[in-house]
């Protein structure tokens, strides 16, 4: 196992993840009722499974594309999201 690899993903999706909108949602669903358990192994099913299918997709588009390039059209999706956020628009 690469575990540069590993602790990379580990830090940038824990960070990414702080206080996102889907922590926030999990924060009020857990702010709602006494059992927490319900709400936690929802929340990692729906982000195991979400995470899933992105490295999935990801395996099989690296096949037609280069990853390079993949990261730069990633890198342009979210700087033009956060804009388009920062400007109102989205």
């Amino acid at each position: 196992m690469d575990f540069k690899i590993f602790f990379t993903a580990f830090t940038t999706i824990f960070l990414a993840e702080l206080f996102d909108k889907t922590e926030l949602a999990v924060f009020s669903l857990s702010a709602k009722g006494n059992s927490k358990m319900p709400v936690f192994l929802g929340a990692m099913a729906a982000f195991f499974l979400a995470t899933l299918l992105a490295v999935i997709f990801g395996s099989v588009l690296s096949k037609f594309v280069d990853p390079k390039i993949m990261r730069y059209v990633s890198a342009s999706v979210f700087f033009a999201a956060g804009f388009l956020i920062l400007m109102g628009k989205l």
